[in-house]
């Protein structure tokens, strides 16, 4: 999760991008379009895509840059906009790898009724109701969950500790968060038939403005934050992010998802071994020098990648 996660995108953006990728399948020109090449990386190039929010670009960085290292062609389409944006961008071919949350991917695109939460049961449930043209490779330990965040003030002000906590005091309150936050189960919608927590008001933002967030939480704007977890501003700004011991918010270890023709054994295994060595720790460790120390991503990802002997 996203965004963490200046990184504030309009709705007209996310249109655009949306309206090129099915204008173009994704891709600059026929060797960037994944349903054109022979199994993603005889020749032809792997899009790698992003979401709109800074942590899921450095991830789909990482991954590029994986890929390249493993002598693969890559073209990166990265902040192209919210799931409900890029996932039928996937699900056609127009893109080839994303960086998913798996336990998004099921509950926002693939099942909106699941009620799966560990990794396990969220993972089995994909594998079995993803469309036959896209499947997820091995996920990463490395986790970034949604969270409810408020100030150590609010929080001792309406002693608040977890989601249920919410339920007598939330009608006093505005929650920030991204725009689809609102109606999907893990959020507007499971606050109030998981806790009963419905907020008096609603501050609707672009799925990537974390930044914006934590100012707005800060500044006592909103009262409550729809926060990444792997948010420096969480640790820094000492925010207080609520339990959450009904397991609203499912497990989202980050994980490939790839339009099968679009990656050969290669990319595959290349992309399964980055995941068995990407830990939540490290990705806290990244998103520091990506939104604290202004580092550019792209070297963030080779500082990663080389520290863990994945490319030299």
């Amino acid at each position: 999760m996203s965004t963490n996660r200046a990184i504030y995108r309009g709705a007209a953006f996310s249109l655009i991008a949306a309206l090129s990728l099915t204008a173009c399948g994704g891709g600059d020109d026929s060797d960037s379009n994944p349903l054109t090449g022979d199994s993603g990386g005889s020749g032809k190039t792997i899009v790698v895509g992003s979401a709109n929010f800074p942590e899921n670009q450095l991830l789909a960085e990482i991954y590029a840059q994986a890929l390249e290292a493993k002598g693969l062609k890559v073209t990166r389409k990265f902040d192209i906009g919210a799931r409900e944006v890029y996932y039928d961008q996937i699900v056609k071919g127009g893109i080839g790898v994303f960086p998913e949350y798996n336990g998004a991917l099921l509950s926002v695109a693939v099942d909106k009724k699941s009620t799966a939460t560990s990794t396990e049961q969220v993972n089995a449930e994909l594998k079995a109701k993803l469309p036959s043209s896209v499947e997820i490779l091995d996920s990463a330990a490395a986790e970034d969950k949604d969270s409810v965040t408020v100030t150590s003030e609010t929080a001792a002000k309406y002693k608040l500790k977890t989601l249920a906590d919410l339920k007598p005091v939330a009608k006093d309150m505005t929650l920030g968060a991204g725009s689809e936050f609102k109606t999907r189960t893990q959020g507007g919608v499971g606050l109030k038939t998981v806790y009963g927590v419905e907020f008096g008001k609603f501050q609707p933002l672009d799925a990537g403005a974390q930044t914006t967030l934590v100012k707005l939480l800060k500044s006592d704007d909103v009262q409550a934050a729809n926060l990444y977890t792997t948010d420096p501003a969480i640790v820094e700004d000492k925010l207080v992010v609520l339990e959450d011991p009904k397991n609203l918010f499912s497990s989202q270890n980050v994980t490939p998802l790839v339009y099968k023709s679009a990656v050969n054994d290669t990319a595959k295994s290349a992309l399964n071994t980055l995941s068995a060595k990407l830990t939540t720790e490290d990705l806290l460790e990244m998103m520091k020098k990506l939104v604290n120390d202004k580092e550019d991503s792209s070297t963030v990802a080779k500082e990663w990648l080389t520290s863990t002997g994945l490319v030299s």
